[in-house]
């Protein structure tokens, strides 16, 4: 399948919070954001406090987040189970097939759709959540997981990778009375690459081809919902460049989902290219009649320092901000969740309990 347009990747995305010494080295504003952080920090974790000197230092706040998340990673998990269906495939390419967890139930099933990241050029569907499919499941709502081309700056390149998830979700709702689901109960989520994509469905209009004489083209690629961890609603590198600062617009994908070579190539784009940005990027679709969005960020929220590395700080909450701003103007439902502000919290569960209203409400 291809888009009218062109004519025809838990995904979880680690915290992580760097509280360095440049930050001190910035502009005074900049400084009294990182200590007024820093005190906010001191104030809700005493024990960040290593020597009770009263007073938190940029390596007594980033050694406090190492512990905890040490913590976090040894506790308890629940394993992930085997799929009721495994490598489904939607498509003849090798990386166009799915996996589907079927919830036990004797009436259609809502769908959590879950879209691996990796920067898409790598990532597996095996990264989803244990935890999503448990509480999914107890609430009588299935799972799918896809997998979809990787780009390689040549044949494949943007929006391939987004138009196999398209695929995916018309032929999950062809096939959705052989897998007991309700066509009309979708929402999907990822994070990172799976993010940009989740909400690349959710807000691109519907590209359901009616007159298709392929069946699965017929079907609705719209959701209910969606869930994204890391998110980038533009890949459009201009905009990065502007959003980000830094050197996050210099990504490694960004250069080879478009196949291009040279920073002067991506930041002075023909017509035909910046069309392609356009396409590829999230927030250039949304419209009043887009669904909700749940966000999760934990990049450290600051100004990025010219000499960041290529492509660091892409998960940057600034992302999260532009989406927040733009569905707010249109009156869309949107939450915001940045894991910094939310430790005493389960943004993941949190995130599954939004699905779940919008899954099951009026049900």
């Amino acid at each position: 399948m291809a888009s009218n347009f062109f004519q025809k990747l838990s995904g979880t995305v680690l915290v992580a919070i760097l509280c360095s010494s440049w930050v001190f080295a910035q502009q005074a504003d900049q400084n009294n954001t990182a200590e007024e952080r820093l005190q906010q920090l001191l104030e809700r974790f005493p024990a960040a406090d290593k020597n009770g000197d009263g007073k938190l230092t940029p390596q007594e706040a980033q050694e406090f987040r190492a512990n905890r998340q040490s913590q976090r990673s040894n506790s308890p998990t629940t394993a992930r189970p085997t799929p009721t269906y495994q490598d489904i495939a939607y498509g003849s390419h090798e990386r166009q097939v799915l996996d589907l967890y079927i919830a036990d139930s004797d009436k259609p099933t809502p769908l959590i759709i879950y879209i691996h990241g990796g920067g898409f050029v790598g990532g597996d569907k095996n990264s989803v959540s244990a935890a999503m499919i448990s509480s999914a499941h107890q609430d009588g709502i299935s799972l799918a997981a896809l997998h979809y081309r990787f780009v390689n700056g040549e044949d494949i390149v943007f929006p391939m990778p987004q138009l196999d998830c398209a695929r995916a979700v018309q032929f999950l709702r062809h096939n959705s009375s052989r897998w007991n689901l309700d066509p009309k109960r979708f929402v999907c989520y990822g994070g990172s690459a799976g993010a940009g994509i989740s909400m690349w469905l959710g807000f691109h209009d519907d590209l359901a081809e009616k007159e298709s004489q392929d069946p699965i083209a017929q079907q609705s690629t719209r959701v209910v919902a969606i869930g994204t961890m890391g998110g980038q609603g533009t890949y459009d590198p201009i905009q990065i460049k502007k959003l980000i600062g830094g050197r996050a617009w210099e990504h490694p994908s960004i250069f080879k989902v478009y196949g291009l070579k040279t920073a002067e190539e991506a930041l002075q784009p023909t017509a035909a290219l910046q069309a392609m940005y356009d396409e590829a990027s999230a927030i250039t679709h949304l419209s009043k009649d887009d669904p909700p969005l749940f966000m999760i960020y934990s990049e450290p929220d600051i100004v990025p320092p010219a000499d960041s590395r290529p492509g660091q700080f892409i998960h940057h909450p600034n992302f999260g901000k532009q989406l927040q701003g733009r569905m707010n103007q249109l009156g869309i439902e949107n939450i915001y969740v940045h894991t910094l502000e939310a430790e005493d919290r389960n943004p993941q569960q949190e995130m599954y309990e939004f699905f779940r209203e919008h899954l099951l409400k009026n049900n």
